[in-house]
């Protein structure tokens, strides 16, 4: 075996444990997160409020028809793996019903976990690339600080400056998804299309996209809210914080794309012919699943 080769294997194993494993968690979604009544939850739910449906043993009493029951939002949601890091390793697996004083301090340090964690997850998949070799000792550097900052006491992780780290890792990644989608660009034959330049944030809110080659494409941070990408072509596209919310993924190949999440994916209407990287799910709502 290569040592490339070696080297995506270790990453698809890093991302496997970003995954999250609700037997290992306290419920802290479904206690530590708010939600509105909407066309995503049937009700109202203040933070640090354990939503009603959560049993005893942390478990979502509907979770089998959670979308029948008008809480299509829960099936939505992933947290990387932060609800068993702060279960079982912040708080060594003592929940918050054994010990009620630390309720609130967990709920607060449970979505700037999932901050981490979801840095954890894109500097991963990125030191998978071998054409971003020439930033991996940096995303290796920046990954292992990350992960010191998820192992620190509650009150220290509180007090990250979460928008600094975010911002210094962002220019890491950017830099890794230029080299890769460079590289696939030069390794197609023919090259693909020279294709718009999208730019951050592009608003693609409903845009008629079947079928659409955008191979190599940015779509950081696209408004892809129920867009038609039916069929299309997203093999090498940086899909970092592009919205997906109701997009049509039907029959489009995104095996490749780079920094695709499985909250995307969650998002997104699929089906059995949609292909997506060995490391997420399909989901169970999907069409012809």
């Amino acid at each position: 075996m290569s040592d490339n080769q070696e080297y995506i294997n270790s990453s698809e194993n890093e991302l496997l444990r970003l995954r999250a494993d609700c037997g290992q968690c306290f419920g802290l979604c479904c206690a530590a997160l708010p939600f509105a009544l909407s066309s995503d939850f049937a009700m109202d739910k203040a933070a640090g409020q354990p939503c009603h449906n959560l049993k005893e043993d942390f478990r979502c009493g509907i979770h089998n028809r959670l979308r029948d029951s008008g809480m299509r939002g829960c099936t939505v949601y992933d947290c990387f793996g932060a609800g068993q890091k702060v279960s079982m390793i912040t708080y060594s697996g003592v929940d918050w019903r054994q010990a009620p004083s630390t309720a609130a301090r967990m709920f607060e340090v449970f979505p700037v976990m999932r901050q981490l964690h979801e840095l954890l997850w894109y500097m991963t998949e990125a030191l998978s690339w071998p054409a971003a070799a020439p930033v991996h000792a940096a995303l290796t550097a920046a990954r292992d600080k990350t992960e010191q900052l998820t192992l620190q006491e509650p009150e220290a992780v509180l007090k990250l400056d979460i928008t600094g780290l975010r911002y210094e890792i962002n220019e890491l990644l950017l830099q890794a998804s230029e080299l890769a989608r460079q590289a696939v660009r030069s390794s197609l034959k023919p090259a693909p299309p020279r294709q718009k330049n999208y730019g951050r944030g592009a608003d693609l809110i409903g845009a008629r996209m079947k079928k659409a080659d955008l191979r190599c494409v940015s779509l950081r941070g696209a408004y892809l809210i129920a867009a038609d990408l039916s069929g299309a072509d997203l093999r090498a596209a940086d899909l970092i914080g592009a919205d997906f919310r109701d997009t049509n993924i039907c029959g489009a190949d995104l095996s490749t794309s780079l920094f695709l999440t499985q909250f995307q994916v969650n998002a997104a209407k699929g089906d059995a012919a949609t292909r997506l990287p060995a490391t997420l799910t399909r989901p169970d709502h999907w069409s012809g699943r």
